[in-house]
């Protein structure tokens, strides 16, 4: 069982950012921690916790480093009972609002995965971005986590941004394995409605084969592709989790959760959520939708899918792919051999 805590709170919004997050509402957090308790409650119940037990829990946001240790000890003191001996547990958090104290309480209360917001090391870029800390910050920051014994650290980063070139993008790249990190995620960048760069399409590079380049320099320095965006010596083992197609738990203001085949969604409204945290909007997936996930989950990672899930007609096409070389076949699962086309080849094999 994987379990999501959202933690809708930021000191700042980030240009690109199209989250669930607040930078007006931190008057709220006292009222949230109880909404949070309440949510996570009426969840352990819905998905029977009792005969299970967590596999990974991620904290995410929002920047869930604004929030003291404090928050923290009320949310494990009821979770802790349930969490598997070696459970993965994963905090984000922002370079600028990670300091050291914070970082050592944290790691004590038993979390043992961080990924930190990184996005870039360029100071301008960073600035267009709408990201508040520095090179220097990130670098601290970083240092500071390993030596509060974090030996499992992430970091983001954003390529396809205009001022991108592959001069830009390389020393990013040569500026994160200089630091003790272990994962990278390497997102090209989205512009999405209802964010500072809607409409500002030039903010965006298409084309230029930054995505190849990203995942071969990443890869030339030992970090397995093992997801269209994620790299590392260590996989995730929640974010490997979602395109396994497990269930989990989503727990908070912005979470989603999924059980067999149901996902559950928060009030959208946060102040109705602080009344009434447990009353979620149910979707029901018909047995096409969770196909088209499987496959499209599987094609962007190196799960695959299974060939069970295809009719004859889709069989078909997935057979000519691979007689193309643009997917393998292992004991009656395909796999993609190049995961920025998953997309193209989904749409091919199923519609």
């Amino acid at each position: 069982m994987l379990l999501y805590l959202h933690i809708p709170f930021c000191n700042s919004k980030c240009n690109y950012c199209a989250f669930a997050s607040f930078t007006d509402k931190f008057s709220s957090r006292e009222k949230y921690l109880k909404a949070l308790l309440i949510d996570l409650e009426y969840e352990i119940e819905r998905f029977e916790l009792k005969k299970y037990k967590i596999q990974s829990l991620y904290i995410g946001g929002g920047t869930p480093s604004t929030m003291n240790i404090q928050f923290y000890e009320a949310i494990f003191s009821k979770i802790e009972q349930y969490l598997e001996p070696n459970a993965e547990i994963t905090i984000e958090a922002n370079p600028n609002l990670s300091h050291n104290n914070w970082l050592k309480d944290i790691y004590s209360l038993g979390v043992n995965r961080i990924s930190f917001g990184v996005q870039s090391f360029n100071e301008i870029k960073l600035k267009e971005l709408g990201r508040n800390h520095t090179k220097k910050e990130i670098i601290t920051t970083i240092n500071d986590a390993y030596k509060s014994g974090f030996d499992n650290i992430s970091i983001d980063l954003i390529y396809d941004f205009y001022q991108d070139t592959k001069k830009l993008i390389l020393s990013d790249i040569d500026s994160a394995f200089k630091l003790p990190i272990n994962h990278i995620s390497a997102y090209s960048l989205i512009i999405e409605d209802k964010t500072a760069f809607q409409g500002k399409h030039h903010m965006k590079i298409d084309g230029d084969g930054f995505g190849e380049f990203v995942i071969g320099e990443i890869e030339s320095r030992g970090f397995k592709q093992y997801e269209i965006a994620n790299f590392g010596l260590n996989k995730s083992k929640h974010n490997s989790g979602y395109w396994e197609y497990k269930n989990y738990m989503g727990v908070g203001y912005g979470a989603v959760g999924f059980l067999l085949d149901k996902r559950f969604y928060s009030n959208d409204n946060f102040d109705k959520y602080l009344q009434n945290p447990s009353n979620k909007r149910v979707e029901n997936l018909s047995q096409l939708d969770i196909k088209v996930e499987k496959v499209l989950l599987g094609l962007r990672s190196e799960i695959g899918f299974d060939i069970c899930l295809l009719d004859k007609n889709e069989k078909l096409k997935a057979e000519i792919l691979e007689k193309n070389f643009k997917l393998n076949m292992l004991n009656d699962r395909y796999y993609n051999k190049n995961f920025l086309l998953a997309d193209e080849i989904s749409k091919y094999i199923l519609f």
